[in-house]
């Protein structure tokens, strides 16, 4: 989940066109929910297990203020300032299957919330700065909940019309601390191609076909951490699982009757691990499910009657 959250904030600073999804800056500043539905069929894992994965989620997207500030700053310097913050958050249900069976039974459920700003002036540029909490575990149990938590700041460079970049540094906690360096950009090559990434976590590029249809491809790193419970020798042990893969897709999108976006994606997933810890994090089993298919589908609705964000919008001139 903190991979989604460092890409929103790269998103929310550069505007960027990514993920099967056609996001644009808009998407901070007007309400808006995107419900998706991804499938990745069983491949072999080894010991002569199968493992598939399914995962339904629910975003939204919450404008919370807008301000604007004229004054005298520190050195008696002259400054402008705009302020823009929103809320994000996601509901997730995850499925893994191993040879056909739920596992654990139930699948797990992760549920996040986060809040953002961002921050333009004469003086100190674009910066966005954000954080937020979560927690998946799963929905047999409530007795084994895998927290997580999250902050990062990230400034943004304007390069000229067609080139941005963005730099900052992400932080969070899920299962041990980790700092993460975040390196994006955003790149128009002509009317219709433009290129752009999230480094780590993100590469697409996006043809335009029309004003509202356009086909892109993406690569991008995804994957869950979660906790449940294992049952051996008539007692209850603390596990926590540990899924990432490598995704490969193509998706098409459409803009329809101004407020809905639909979204199809597919490809395949590979370079996969899934690793099995207990409550100490001693690492008790590694598997590598094979490379298999994936496809994906969602639907976002998208307010435009949010004053806030079209004053805004307005003002930046976007």
């Amino acid at each position: 989940m903190f991979k989604k959250i460092c890409f929103t904030i790269s998103l929310s600073a550069l505007g960027l066109h990514a993920n099967a999804q056609n996001n644009s800056i808009s998407q901070i500043f007007y309400p808006n929910i995107t419900i998706k539905t991804e499938a990745m069929p069983s491949a072999n894992m080894g010991d002569g297990k199968d493992f598939g994965l399914t995962r339904t989620s629910t975003l939204g997207f919450v404008p919370l203020s807008t301000d604007f500030n004229v004054g005298i700053g520190f050195g008696k310097k002259f400054d402008i300032q705009a302020k823009h913050t929103f809320l994000v958050a996601n509901l997730s249900q995850i499925n893994p299957t191993i040879s056909g069976k739920e596992t654990p039974s139930g699948g797990y459920k992760t549920l996040s919330a986060g809040v953002f700003q961002l921050k333009a002036s004469l003086r100190d540029k674009f910066w966005l700065y954000g954080g937020g909490l979560g927690i998946t575990e799963s929905n047999e149990t409530f007795f084994s909940p895998q927290p997580f938590l999250w902050g990062g700041a990230a400034r943004v460079r304007i390069l000229g019309l067609n080139t941005q970049i963005m730099y900052g540094t992400a932080v969070a906690f899920n299962q041990k601390f980790r700092i993460i360096p975040i390196f994006g950009f955003n790149k128009r090559i002509n009317e219709d191609w433009r290129i752009s990434g999230i480094l780590p976590f993100q590469v697409t590029g996006t043809r335009k076909i029309t004003e509202w249809f356009n086909l892109g491809g993406n690569i991008a790193l995804g994957g869950y951490s979660a906790g449940f419970q294992e049952f051996g020798s008539g007692e209850k042990l603390a596990r926590k699982e540990n899924y990432q893969h490598v995704k490969f897709t193509v998706s098409a999108n459409a803009h329809v009757l101004k407020v809905f976006n639909l979204s199809l994606e597919g490809g395949i997933v590979t370079f996969r691990q899934d690793k099995i810890f207990n409550s100490a994090v001693e690492n008790l089993q590694t598997y590598h499910p094979g490379t298999a298919p994936y496809i994906g589908a969602s639907v976002r609705y998208i307010s435009n009657k949010n004053s806030m964000g079209a004053k805004l919008m307005s003002k930046l001139g976007i």
